[in-house]
C-alpha cells in the first residue's frame, strides 16, 4: 500500500506541475490588444514599402481597359445578333 501511496503522490505532483507550467506558458503569450497592433504596424509597414502608380498612369491604364471591354461588348452584342437572326430565319424555313 505504501507503494502505491507512492506512486499517486507522485501522479498528483506531476500534475501540478503540469499546471504551474501551463500557467506560466500562457503568462507568456502577450495580450489580443498588443497583438491587433503589432499587425497593424506590420501592415504599416508593409504598405510603406509598396511602389505606388502615378495618377496619370492609373487614369491611362483604366481608359485602356474601358476602351477594349467596351470593343468586345460591341463583338460579342455583334455576334449574339447575327446568330439569333440566323436562328429567326432557321425557324421560318422550319
Amino acid at each position: 500500500m505504501a507503494e502505491n501511496e507512492k506512486k499517486e503522490a507522485g501522479l498528483e505532483e506531476a500534475k501540478s506541475e503540469k499546471a504551474v507550467k501551463s500557467k506560466k506558458a500562457k503568462s507568456k503569450k502577450p495580450s489580443l490588444g498588443s497583438r491587433i497592433a503589432a499587425w497593424f504596424r506590420s501592415v504599416r509597414a508593409e504598405m510603406k514599402k509598396i511602389v505606388w502608380a502615378s495618377f496619370k498612369t492609373v487614369r491611362s491604364n483604366t481608359l485602356m481597359v474601358a476602351v477594349v471591354v467596351l470593343i468586345f461588348a460591341a463583338a460579342i452584342g455583334i455576334v449574339d445578333l447575327v446568330f439569333s437572326k440566323f436562328i429567326y430565319v432557321l425557324g421560318i424555313l422550319i
